[in-house]
């Protein structure tokens, strides 16, 4: 019995180990690159071909604008020599007896793609700013492989003491940020936005950040990897919206060139640096989805941060793909509602919870 239990075993591992060549052989760089829509420029920097519309923010309100706008936006620059700023967003109703939770979000795009001014992300943050309602900052944060990783983990750092200043007040403070809890802040991100959030977090542990409070995490189908393939990336290979050779070009891209995928930058639960300090985490709430392949790697952290005493809320669900809540505007409302209740009530409590028997609106 027990020889044949490792047989089997043998013949699942060469099984997982020939799906990989298989999909390495199938497919080429180059064919990832005419998907991704970049090209390489001489310089070694990349020409992003395909690109989805950006917009302006929204500074001024406008009682004739139709749609009524729900928020007001700008763009901050975080210091006179850098073009790194930050997206404000304030619910153009916002109560002035009543102070907001501070979200700082972080956008996706697999580490190489888009910005906080990408129309699809600021509509989300529009849309979530108004419903919780809450003030966002979203960071505009250095793209790969011309600013390979840490640097938008660094952007992100950069970002938060961004916010810790101004509750100080240092250099003044923006009149918008007047309506914000600075002891109510969260880290949201998505996609390669998640994975930035959570190293954010991280090392925000080392500092002093008086008297922000960073009340809870966020991270909505976390863009991860590793060099191990999980049963979820060999069951989606060909998926069409994050396909396995796809997704390893990505993180050839974003990772340092002697880094491989198992690096902590792209595999939380590998060890590195960060061990100590994940048990100092605040709650965390992961979201996925059984039809991204990466939704394995959300399983696996949410199992990981667990067994180290980090209280999680979780959410996985039957179906989907990656990016849905850009897409489908019932997959947004449940991720708004979950959001909501996970900054109302679940960050309060020291429990981890299963929400994916339950509806979001709960």
């Amino acid at each position: 019995m027990e020889k044949s239990t490792r047989t089997v075993a043998l013949l699942l591992f060469l099984l997982l180990q020939s799906c990989q060549l298989i999909s390495s052989q199938k497919h080429t760089w180059q064919e990832a690159f005419k998907v991704l829509g970049i090209k390489w420029n001489r310089d070694g920097t990349l020409n992003r071909t395909v690109q989805i519309p950006m917009v302006s923010p929204d500074p001024y309100p406008d009682s004739s604008a139709s749609p009524p706008q729900i928020t007001l936006s700008q763009d901050i620059p975080l210091g006179p020599r850098t073009k790194a700023y930050v997206r404000l967003y304030l619910p153009a109703d916002a109560p002035k007896n009543k102070k907001l939770p501070l979200i700082i979000y972080f956008h996706g795009g697999d580490f190489v793609l888009f910005s906080a001014s990408t129309v699809i992300f600021h509509k989300f943050c529009n849309e979530l700013a108004s419903q919780l309602p809450a003030v966002i900052v979203s960071v505009e944060y250095r793209l790969a492989p011309e600013n390979r990783l840490p640097a938008a983990f660094d952007d992100a750092l950069n970002a938060i003491f961004w916010v810790r200043n101004q509750s100080l007040g240092i250099g003044g403070r923006d009149p918008w940020l007047e309506y914000a809890d600075f002891k109510r802040v969260f880290l949201l991100g998505s996609s390669a936005g998640a994975n930035i959030a959570y190293h954010a977090a991280l090392r925000a542990i080392d500092f002093n950040l008086r008297p922000l409070k960073i009340q809870g995490l966020l991270l909505n189908q976390a863009y991860f990897g590793g060099l191990r393939r999980t049963e979820s990336e060999l069951r989606l290979i060909d998926d069409p919206y994050v396909a396995l050779y796809v997704n390893d070009v990505l993180w050839s891209l974003a990772l340092p060139k002697w880094l491989n995928r198992d690096h902590e930058f792209c595999n939380p639960i590998s060890g590195g640096t960060y061990l100590g300090r994940v048990l100092q985490l605040p709650k965390v709430y992961i979201k996925g989805d059984y039809g991204d392949p990466l939704v394995d790697r959300s399983v696996q952290l949410a199992q990981y941060l667990m067994s180290k005493g980090v209280a999680v809320s979780y959410r996985f669900n039957e179906g989907g793909f990656h990016g849905m809540e850009l897409q489908k505007e019932e997959a947004a409302q449940e991720l708004y509602e979950d959001i909501e209740y996970f900054i109302n009530v679940l960050c309060l409590s020291p429990k981890s919870e299963d929400l994916s028997q339950h509806h979001a609106s709960y």
